[in-house]
């Protein structure tokens, strides 16, 4: 687990860094003085861990964190007791109090595993839904699916394989799926990142089938698949 040290303080940082290194499973990605400095590199790079000193000169630990929009998992290091709440309050998994032991160090790294674990857990358990159609129960896998459009009513699933007609609305059915796997391209029209095989002009390809983008999700459409911004002419 990569983790960094922000700290304005010399001997605190020197001390995490001794106790990453007699982690096995830890790795010191990198330490800074500054939140301000730091706060670049944590959005740039992927940290598991953050140990975040709240008393700091620039930006105090607590503005850091609110700074971020997707936070890693943050154990907060202070003198300062009274903190202890305001940095629970921002689900900080938890609050090391200075001077602290390599023991007390180690039980904090624990909580961090302990929710990566349930995470993965979670994460494992979703990837299938299960629909009504034809009178029968039908799991269908989430990595399988390729598109899903409205027909009245209904919606139809398109896998590789097969095509699921289902009494659900494009809506509820999108509450289900993860968001980082599924774009709504249009009104009728959500479509599997890993499926899209082409884009051009308002046409997304998914294989041999091609779906029409809907002008109005146009440039949000390309900017999410494609990390830019469209370009209208």
């Amino acid at each position: 687990m990569k983790c960094l040290i922000v700290d304005d303080e010399p001997l605190a940082r020197n001390g995490l860094e001794d106790f990453i290194q007699q982690t096995p499973f830890l790795e010191h990605a990198k330490s800074f003085s500054s939140t301000i400095e730091a706060l670049e590199y944590v959005k740039q790079h992927i940290i598991d861990i953050l140990f975040l000193d709240i008393q700091m000169p620039d930006m105090t630990g607590i503005e850091f964190m609110k700074a971020l929009s997707n936070p890693p998992q943050v154990i907060f290091t202070t003198a300062h007791r009274e903190f202890a709440l305001d940095g629970f309050e921002l689900n900080a998994v938890d609050f090391l109090l200075k001077p602290f032991s390599y023991s007390r160090f180690l039980k904090a790294v624990d909580k961090t595993i302990a929710i990566d674990h349930r995470k993965t857990e979670k994460e494992e358990i979703k990837n299938h839904i299960f629909i009504k159609c034809d009178g029968m129960i039908i799991k269908v896998l989430i990595n399988d699916i390729t598109f899903i459009e409205t027909a009245k009513d209904y919606i139809k699933i398109h896998t590789k394989d097969s095509t699921y007609l289902t009494l659900v609305s494009l809506k509820q059915i999108e509450k289900e799926l993860p968001k980082e796997k599924f774009i709504r391209v249009h009104r009728y029209y959500l479509v599997a990142y890993n499926h899209i095989t082409k884009l051009e002009g308002n046409l997304i390809y998914l294989g041999k089938n091609k779906i029409k983008i809907s002008r109005t999700l146009r440039s949000q459409v390309y900017e999410a698949i494609i990390g830019n911004k469209l370009i209208e002419r």
